[in-house]
């Protein structure tokens, strides 16, 4: 007989799958992805020195530039999933390149991601690196990372509650989970070597970068998400928040590692946005939630991921994109 635990992980699946999931999965543009397909959880480039490895993403130092790769890895609380999510890197990368050409009103590090312009040196790693890959300009990166808030949602939900405001921000009584904010409102928070980011109030922020860098990042970034939310709105997503993160090359601020991509920001669909609850989303909030019927403390190891689920992950993530940009995924 099965217990409690493993009957609401199977409703969870159960209820979701009976959703528009089934749709996605059935869609032209997610089934032709995989074929063919090999997921990347480490990336190891012989010959090519690796400046860093985060959460998803492996960073090689190519001289004048930097290759950054963006792994199937998948992070929830802090803590990187055993599980490969199936072209989440390709996504990632992809969604980042279209963001950083469409929104080029902003300086960026962006160069290419087409793996025939890659330098020789690269070209014998092509089934590790095309679709998944960019060079991109070296920057001093700055210690904030810059959120926007739109939507009243995840931690914002939660301070709001305890205290009617987001990050020092006060806002109207009466607000409900998933509503739109009056305004849009940045919220910054300082960068952590591990664990949590700790968000900081504004005189924080400017303490650590200075009022120039301060008020440049903050500038940028409330334009940066106006217009990505009114590109996404006209194709039905809402970009309920996001972060960015920006570096200083020579004396320009440049916009640095990815942009407007699920790992990065809250994507909801408009249709099933209805505030007074948690809608349903493009991230990974998804596997949070399933995360959340297993009892697991959150701290490391953390628990592999059953394969509907990591199916479902990936047609999200997929869907985004190609909602997003109006372009079918490229895979090696």
């Amino acid at each position: 007989m099965r217990g409690r635990k493993e009957i609401i992980q199977q409703q969870f699946l159960n209820g979701v799958s009976a959703g528009k999931l089934r749709k996605i999965a059935l869609a032209g543009a997610v089934a032709g992805c995989y074929a063919g397909w090999m997921d990347l959880l480490e990336c190891d480039l012989p010959g090519i020195k690796k400046l860093r490895g985060g959460k998803v993403r492996e960073v090689f130092d190519l001289g004048e530039t930097l290759l950054i790769v963006a792994t199937d890895r998948i992070s929830a609380f802090d803590c990187v999933l055993p599980t490969a999510i199936p072209h989440k890197g390709e996504v990632l990368t992809q969604m980042s390149a279209y963001w950083f050409e469409t929104l080029d009103f902003v300086s960026n590090h962006f160069l290419t991601a087409n793996f025939s312009s890659f330098p020789n040196v690269l070209q014998p790693f092509k089934a590790q690196l095309a679709g998944r890959s960019m060079l991109v300009r070296k920057t001093r990166p700055l210690p904030v990372e810059c959120v926007v808030r739109g939507y009243l949602a995840g931690s914002g939900w939660k301070d709001y509650q305890a205290t009617g405001a987001v990050c020092g921000h006060k806002l109207p009584e009466g607000l409900l989970q998933a509503s739109r904010l009056p305004n849009s409102i940045f919220t910054p928070a300082k960068k952590a070597d591990t664990g949590h980011d700790e968000n900081i109030t504004w005189s924080q922020c400017r303490a650590l970068l200075g009022d120039e860098f301060s008020h440049e990042v903050r500038s940028y970034s409330m334009e940066l998400y106006e217009h990505g939310r009114a590109k996404a709105a006209a194709v039905g997503i809402i970009v309920a928040d996001t972060k960015f993160e920006f570096g200083v090359a020579g004396d320009e601020v440049l916009l640095i590692d990815e942009c407007l991509t699920p790992d990065s920001s809250r994507f909801w669909p408009q249709e099933s946005c209805v505030p007074g609850g948690n809608p349903p989303s493009y991230d990974k909030q998804f596997v949070r939630d399933y995360l959340e019927t297993l009892g697991w403390d959150k701290s490391p190891p953390a628990p592999a991921l059953p394969q509907d689920v990591v199916e479902m992950t990936s047609q999200k993530y997929i869907e985004a994109f190609t909602k997003l940009t109006g372009r079918g995924l490229l895979t090696a």
